[in-house]
C-alpha cells in the first residue's frame, strides 16, 4: 500500500535532527489517519482471508476456554466474596457465599450488550453492608464507581467520574470512602488531564460535588495517590506513586484528624509497602538497603530513622506479597522466577513453610491480622487458578475450588532452563511442550517476554496456549532483566540506560533454542505487548535475521515521544526522556521507530492495536507500520490489526480474547509454514 502522505518535520534533538514524517498519524481525528487506518483495515482483512486455519482454531479455542475460572475469595463478616467465571463469560461474576448458598451480587455481562464494559475494582464496607465498584468501558484506563446495597442488590444513586488507578478505601462507619481523582475534562488544558492528582472523601447519598477535598499537592502535580483505611480502623494512608517508579512515598494521619498528613516516607528512597499496624507502630516491606526486600518496623511516635527497626533481614530469595495473617507475616518468596510461601513469626523468627503443590505463581492472597484462615489463588502454564484454604490452626491446606479442563493436560510439561546472556548474566526462561517432543530443530515457537517496570513473568495459565501445543509449538517465556525475578538490583539492570540489557537477554533467548535445536530461526516467532510489544520490535529491528515472524501488541515505538501521549509521562523513570540530553542518545538508539533500516527485508509482523487504547495510544503502532511499510524491503509482510471497542487489555471480553488469538494463530500458521 502506498504512505497516503509524509510531512516535513524535523525536530532537534541536543543537536541531533531527527525526521517525523508520520506524525500526523498521532492525531486520531485526523482525516487522513482515518482513511489511512482504513485502507490497513481493508488490507489486515484481505491478509486473513487467505488463511486457511481461523475456523477451525476458533473452534478449538472456544472449547478450551470454556472452563470454570476461579479467583481468591474475601471474607467480610461471615460472608464469603468471590469472583467466577463460568467458562465462555466475557465477564468474571460477583457471588456472596452466605452458608453453603452462592447468589449473584453483581454480573458485569450485563452492564453492555458485547461484554466491553468491565468491572475493574471493588470494595466492601468493613460491615458487610455496601459495595463499591469501578467499572471501565471499552477498555479505557478511565473508571467510574459506583456503589451498590449488598442486602437488597441494588444500586444508589452515587456515581463518582474522573478517576483511574484509584484505590477505595471505605470509612469504618461506612458513612462513605475515601479515593483518588483526577480533574475533570475541560477544566484544565488536555495535557494537564493526568496531572493534579487529588484525594476526596465521597459521603453516600450525596453528589460527587459535595466531596471533601482531602488532600493535594498542587506544587509536585505529576504525584498520584491510593488511599486506604488499616485494618484497626485508626489511620487513613496514602502510597503515594511519581509515575511507574518502583520508589514510593507513605503518608499518614489518624482517622477523623483535622490536620494535614504526616509525610512519613517522603523521600522516595525505596519502596514501601504497608503490611500491618499495631497502633503507632507500622510494619513496612522495602527494599532500602536491601534489593530483596526486606521487613521494618517504624513507630509513628518516634519517626526518625534511628529508631527503625529491622524485623526480617533481606534473604536469598525476593520477597513478593507480604501479609500479616493469624499473627504470622506470610511471605510469598520468587525462587528462580517462581513461588514459595513462608511463614515468620511476628517478631522475624521463622515459623515454617507452606508445601504448595505445583512450580508456579501465587495470583493472590486474602485474610486478616486476627482470622486462623487464608486463602491464596496457584497458577502454573498448565494449570488455571486453583485457590486453596489454609487452616493455621491445624495447619493443613485444602482445595477450595478448582477447573476441570477439556483437555488432557498430561501430555505436556514445562521445564526451566538457563541461558547467558550477551554479558555473561544467566537468565532464567521456561519451555512448555509436548512430552517427547523431538529435538529436530523443527519445532514452532513463541518466545513470549516483557522486561521492565518491575515487572515478574512467572508461570501462568493462558488456554490459548494449550492450542499452540496441540499444534506441536513450544512455548518460551524468558524472564529478562527490567523485572524483578531477583530484585530491585534486576530490575535496574533493565532500565533508562540499561534498557539494552533487556533486549540481549531476549535475543540470547532466541539464539539459545536455536542453538540447542529445540527450533530454526525460520520457526522462532516473537511475542509481547506493551513493554513486551517495544521489545519485540527493537529485537526484530537489532536482529532481523534471527525470527520468522514478530507479533507486536499494544506496543510503545516512538522512544522520543512516548511520554507526550496520555499517561506516558509516568514512564519516564522507567525509560527516561529524550529532552534531556544524557538520555536522549540512549532512547534514539533503540527506539524502534528511529532504527529501522532502508531497503531491509524484516520478519512478518502483525501489529496488534486498538483504537479506544488510552495507555498506548495507537499513534505508535500506527507510525510503526507506516514507516515499515515505506523502508522495509517489498517483500516484508507488515499486518496492522486496529481493534474496534477494546483498550489496552484491561477487562477485554472472552469473546474478543478468543478472536484475538485466532488471529495470531492464522498469522503464525502463515508465516511460521
Amino acid at each position: 500500500m502506498t504512505v497516503i502522505k509524509k510531512s516535513d518535520i524535523v525536530e532537534d534533538f541536543h543537536g541531533t535532527k531527527v525526521a517525523d514524517p508520520y506524525r500526523w498519524l498521532e492525531d486520531p481525528k485526523s482525516l487522513d489517519n482515518i482513511e489511512w487506518a482504513k485502507g490497513l483495515g481493508e488490507q489486515c482483512d484481505a491478509y486473513f482471508a487467505e488463511t486457511t486455519t481461523r475456523e477451525e482454531d476458533k473452534e478449538r479455542l472456544t472449547e478450551l476456554w470454556n472452563y470454570p475460572k476461579h479467583f481468591v475469595p474475601k471474607r467480610v463478616k461471615n460472608t464469603l466474596f468471590f469472583q467466577k467465571n463460568d467458562g465462555l463469560q466475557n465477564q468474571a461474576v460477583l457471588y456472596k457465599r452466605e452458608g453453603e448458598t452462592d447468589s449473584i451480587l453483581l454480573d458485569p455481562n450485563k452492564l453492555s450488550d458485547d461484554g466491553t464494559v468491565a468491572m475493574t475494582n471493588f470494595a466492601f464496607s468493613s460491615d458487610g453492608r455496601y459495595l463499591a465498584y469501578a467499572t471501565s468501558t471499552h477498555g479505557s484506563d478511565w473508571q467510574e464507581i459506583f456503589v451498590k446495597e449488598i442486602e437488597s442488590k441494588q444500586d444508589l444513586s452515587d456515581h463518582i467520574q474522573f478517576v483511574k488507578f484509584t484505590s477505595i478505601a471505605w470509612a469504618p462507619d461506612s458513612t462513605g470512602f475515601f479515593y483518588s481523582r483526577f480533574p475533570e475534562p475541560g477544566t484544565v488544558e488536555e495535557e494537564e488531564e493526568g496531572n493534579y492528582n487529588k484525594v476526596y472523601f465521597h459521603k453516600l447519598g450525596t453528589k460527587q460535588a459535595e466531596d471533601i477535598l482531602v488532600h493535594e499537592q498542587l506544587d509536585n502535580k505529576e504525584l498520584m495517590f491510593a488511599p486506604f483505611v488499616t485494618h484497626d480502623d485508626g489511620y487513613v494512608c496514602l502510597n503515594v506513586f511519581h509515575g511507574t517508579a518502583a520508589q514510593n512515598r507513605f503518608y499518614v494521619k489518624k482517622l477523623g484528624a483535622t490536620e494535614d498528613f504526616t509525610r512519613l516516607l517522603d523521600d522516595q528512597d525505596a519502596q514501601y509497602s504497608y503490611i500491618h499496624n499495631e497502633g503507632s507502630l507500622f510494619y513496612f516491606k522495602t527494599d532500602l538497603d536491601a534489593p530483596r526486600g526486606r521487613i521494618i518496623a517504624i513507630d509513628m511516635e518516634k519517626p526518625t530513622r534511628e529508631n527503625w527497626q529491622e524485623v526480617l533481614p533481606q534473604q536469598d530469595d525476593v520477597m513478593g506479597a507480604v501479609k500479616f495473617i493469624s499473627g504470622k507475616f506470610v511471605i510469598a518468596f520468587l525462587h528462580d522466577a517462581h513461588f514459595q510461601i513462608h511463614l515468620y513469626n511476628k517478631d522475624g523468627s521463622y515459623h515454617k513453610q507452606i508445601e504448595i503443590p505445583m512450580i508456579g505463581s501465587i495470583t493472590d492472597i486474602s485474610g486478616k491480622h486476627d482470622s486462623t484462615e487464608m486463602f491464596f489463588g496457584l497458577t502454573s502454564y498448565l494449570s488455571p487458578t486453583v485457590v486453596y484454604r489454609y487452616d493455621f490452626e491445624g495447619g493443613k491446606l485444602h482445595v477450595f475450588s478448582q477447573s476441570e479442563l477439556k483437555v488432557d493436560i498430561s501430555n505436556f510439561e514445562t521445564e526451566q532452563v538457563f541461558y547467558h546472556s550477551k554479558d555473561g548474566t544467566k537468565v532464567p526462561m521456561f519451555l512448555t511442550k509436548k512430552k517427547d517432543l523431538p529435538m529436530d530443530g523443527e519445532n514452532p515457537v513463541i518466545l513470549f517476554g516483557y522486561g521492565g517496570f518491575n515487572i515478574s513473568l512467572t508461570p501462568a495459565f493462558n488456554p490459548a496456549v494449550l492450542r499452540w501445543l496441540e499444534k506441536g509449538g513450544i512455548y518460551a517465556v524468558a524472564n529478562l532483566r527490567g523485572g524483578s525475578e531477583y530484585g530491585e538490583e534486576w530490575h535496574k539492570a533493565g532500565m533508562l540506560e540499561n534498557k539494552q540489557n533487556v533486549f540481549d537477554d531476549f535475543i540470547s533467548a532466541g539464539e539459545y533454542l536455536v542453538e540447542k535445536k529445540y527450533t530454526s530461526k525460520g520457526k522462532l516467532s516473537i511475542m509481547g505487548g506493551s513493554n513486551g510489544g517495544l521489545l519485540v520490535a527493537a529485537c526484530m529491528v537489532q536482529r532481523p535475521d534471527l525470527f520468522g515472524a514478530v507479533v507486536c501488541r499494544v506496543p510503545v515505538i516512538d522512544m522520543l515521544r512516548y511520554h507526550k501521549f496520555t499517561i506516558g509521562k509516568y514512564w519516564i523513570p522507567e525509560y527516561g526522556n529524550a529532552e534531556i540530553a544524557e538520555h536522549f542518545p540512549f532512547l534514539y538508539k533503540y527506539s524502534p521507530l528511529h532504527n529501522i533500516k532502508e531497503g531491509e527485508k524484516y520478519p512478518s509482523i502483525l501489529i496488534a492495536t486498538a483504537e479506544s487504547d488510552d495507555r498506548v495510544v495507537p499513534a505508535h503502532a500506527k507510525k510503526f507500520a507506516a514507516t515499515l511499510l515505506e523502508k522495509a524491503s517489498p517483500d516484508s509482510t507488515v499486518v496492522l490489526r486496529l481493534e474496534a471497542k477494546a483498550g489496552h487489555g484491561l477487562g477485554k471480553p472472552t469473546s474478543k480474547l478468543i478472536d484475538e488469538w485466532v488471529d495470531f494463530y492464522a498469522f503464525l500458521e502463515k508465516e511460521l509454514g
